[in-house]
């Protein structure tokens, strides 16, 4: 699922730390509410959902259970840096509530098409492949990579080609644009460990099963913090058809709901230029330094 961190301070909810059995519990627990579909929409004319939603005044959200990106705390609420900014952008569209509704991530975008939530909330990368699918609004960060690895990094892994030069043992999560980077690197597809989530992939290091865990940069920083037996790398950008590869996350909308998607963009791009956006992620991992101004144009190619 940006250029090297900055000095900001940032703040990290102590709820923001979680084994694995309590986000799984966390989703769980909602999965049942988040299981009817929604209304279906109207395709004419960009779409009447906007509509819709703020009739209802409930807009639901995929989430993939990913931390910092959107999930369920300990407390089973939701949180995370999208469904925190899809709060602060739904309200200003007049619709006062969002609902998670659960789902690995590989289900995101078939959810999204079969109508089993309104918007795509899990700080998704915007890629060529997934614009042909859905439609994007502009990016509300930019990341690098970083790898989850042992402490002290004995192999000196930094990069993907160290890691291949290393012979080490990759993995990462089910659905991450890393599989691509390690790819592009040189890895085998078949031979990366694929992982349901971070959380998972975190005991994969510290059990020596793999060597590194690649991963976004926050979410290896805030996975890795706490760990006695692993650590996160300096963040780095990845290579792709040679050339340096920064992706940026966004939330998705069906190719059919135009009005609605351009709405959320108008409201974003207030946020970005008031400084309001960065003052909701920050206290999920992100810095000034993971703030863009991309656009999805620009990463759909």
């Amino acid at each position: 699922m940006a250029p090297p961190l900055g000095n900001d301070v940032h703040t990290i909810r102590p709820e923001h730390r979680h084994t694995r059995r309590s986000v799984l519990a966390g989703l769980a627990a909602l999965g049942a509410a988040g299981c009817t579909r929604v209304a279906s929409a109207s395709g004419k004319n960009g779409g009447d959902l906007l509509e819709r939603l703020r009739a209802q005044g409930v807009v639901r959200l995929g989430i993939a259970g990913e931390i910092p990106f959107g999930y369920i705390d300990k407390n089973g609420e939701l949180t995370g840096e999208a469904p925190e900014l899809a709060k602060a952008v739904f309200e200003r569209l007049g619709v006062d509530r969002v609902q998670p509704v659960p789902t690995e991530f590989g289900s995101l975008i078939p959810g999204l098409k079969s109508q089993q939530f309104d918007v795509v909330a899990a700080g998704m990368y915007v890629t060529p492949d997934r614009c042909e699918q859905v439609i994007f609004a502009d990016p509300d960060y930019r990341m690098p990579d970083a790898f989850i690895v042992r402490k002290g990094n004995p192999l000196g892994l930094r990069t993907y080609a160290d890691a291949l030069r290393r012979h080490a043992r990759a993995a990462t999560g089910t659905g991450y644009a890393q599989i691509q980077h390690a790819v592009e690197a040189g890895y085998k597809e078949n031979d990366l460990v694929i992982v349901p989530d971070q959380v998972a992939g975190l005991n994969a290091v510290e059990s020596g099963r793999v060597d590194l865990f690649a991963a976004t940069a926050v979410t290896a920083r805030l996975v890795a913090r706490g760990s006695a037996k692993a650590e996160s790398t300096e963040p780095f950008v990845a290579l792709v058809d040679g050339k340096p590869k920064v992706d940026g996350g966004a939330f998705a909308f069906r190719p059919t709901e135009t009005r609605l998607r351009d709405a959320f963009n108008a409201e974003l791009h207030k946020l970005r230029r008031s400084g309001e956006l960065y003052r909701i992620v920050r206290p999920f991992g992100f810095t000034k330094a993971e703030m863009t101004t991309l656009t999805a144009k620009e990463l759909c190619g």
